[in-house]
C-alpha cells in the first residue's frame, strides 16, 4: 500500500470525496468508459440508475468470476495491483450511495484472493475502508465472496444467488438489478477492469481518458493473448488497434512459421475472426458489425492446422 500511495494511489478517491456524487457520474459519462466485462454497456448509465433507485441500502459488486477460455486479465489486475481495484470500487460506491461492496471471485484464483485480502486489511487499517473514510462522512466496507467456479455465476442474477448462499442459477428478469438485486436491494455490478479505470479518470480527467482509443470506444483494453502465437500473455492496447497489429506486431506472428487461420474472441458468447478480418479495428462497434464481441478480452490465436470443430 505504501508503494501504491507513493504513485498517487487513493488520490482519485480523495478527489472524488470532495465532489458531489452526481459530478463523479458526469465525469464517467464524459469519459465514455464502457463496461469492460464484455457487453460494453455505458458505465455511467448503470451508476446513475443505481444512485436514483429507491432505498437507503444499496450494494456494489465486482465481477471477478472470469470464466472465458483463455482469459486471465482480471486475475492479473488483482494479483498485481489490488489497491487499484479497491480504489475504483470505493469511488463507484460513493457515486451510487452503496452501503457495502463485494468482490465475487472464483476459487481457482487463490493468489488473487490472498493478495486482495491483504490489500483490504491494509486499506482498512489506513481508514480507507469502513467508517468515515478519509474523514468525509462516507462509510463503506468490502468483502470477498469466493465462487465454486460455475461459469453461469458470471451472470448477474446467478451471482446474486451465489453470494446469498443459494444455488448459482439465473433468476427470471422481472426487475432490473439496479432496482432489485442482491438481497432484494438496488445493486450495481461491474467487472474488475472497469473499476480499475476509474481512479485514473478521476485523477486525470475525462478528456485525458478520451484521448486514447476511438470516438465510440474510448481508453485502452486489456487482452489475454494465447494460442498459436509466439508472444503470449497480457497486453494493454488502445481501443481501435487492428487485429493484425495485435497478432503480428505484438504477438510476433504465428508459431513455427505457420499460416494464420483465426482468432477466437469474446469467449463462449463471441466469435471467430479470420484472415479477412486482420485489419479490423478491435472496438465495440467494429466487432459487432461482423457478429463478434470484445467480451472480457480473451484472444485465442489458431494456425492453419487447428481444427475448428
Amino acid at each position: 500500500i505504501d508503494d501504491y500511495i507513493k504513485n498517487d494511489g487513493y488520490k482519485g478517491l480523495d478527489k472524488a470525496l470532495q465532489r458531489e456524487p452526481e459530478e463523479i457520474i458526469e465525469e464517467i459519462k464524459i469519459s465514455g468508459l464502457a463496461g469492460r466485462g464484455g457487453a460494453g454497456f455505458p458505465t455511467w448509465f448503470k451508476w446513475d440508475a443505481a444512485r436514483k433507485a429507491e432505498g437507503e441500502e444499496k450494494h456494489l459488486i465486482c465481477n471477478a468470476d472470469e470464466g472465458d477460455p483463455g482469459a486471465f486479465m482480471d486475475r492479473a489486475v488483482i494479483e498485481s495491483d489490488p489497491h487499484n481495484l479497491i480504489e475504483g470500487m470505493l469511488i463507484a460506491a460513493y457515486a451510487i450511495g452503496a452501503t457495502d461492496m463485494f468482490v465475487y471471485i472464483r476459487a481457482e484464483y487463490p493468489l488473487a484472493v490472498e493478495h486482495l485480502g491483504k490489500a483490504i486489511e491494509q486499506a482498512r487499517s489506513r481508514g480507507l475502508l469502513g467508517e468515515n473514510i478519509l474523514g468525509s462522512g462516507f462509510s463503506c466496507d468490502l468483502s470477498i465472496k469466493i465462487g465454486a467456479g460455475a461459469f453461469v455465476c458470471g451472470e448477474g442474477s446467478a451471482m446474486n444467488n451465489s453470494i446469498e448462499g443459494n444455488r448459482g442459477m439465473p433468476r427470471a428478469k422481472l426487475y432490473h438489478q439496479v432496482d432489485v438485486g442482491l438481497y432484494g436491494k438496488p445493486t450495481c455490478l461491474n467487472n474488475v477492469e472497469t473499476f480499475a479505470n476509474v481512479p485514473d479518470i478521476i485523477n486525470h480527467g475525462a478528456a485525458w481518458f478520451k484521448s486514447v482509443g476511438t470516438e465510440g470506444s474510448t481508453g485502452t483494453k486489456a487482452f489475454a493473448l494465447t494460442g498459436n502465437v509466439n508472444n503470449t500473455g497480457i497486453i494493454e492496447v488502445p481501443m481501435g488497434i487492428t487485429l493484425r497489429e495485435v497478432v503480428v506486431g505484438i504477438g510476433g506472428g504465428i508459431k513455427n512459421y505457420q499460416d494464420f487461420k483465426a482468432v477466437q474472441i469474446g469467449g463462449p458468447s463471441g466469435g471467430c475472426l479470420t484472415y479477412e478480418h486482420l485489419d479490423l479495428p478491435l472496438d465495440f462497434d467494429s466487432l459487432k458489425s461482423v457478429g463478434a464481441i470484445i467480451g472480457s478480452g480473451g484472444l485465442v490465436v489458431m494456425d492453419e492446422n487447428t481444427c475448428m470443430v
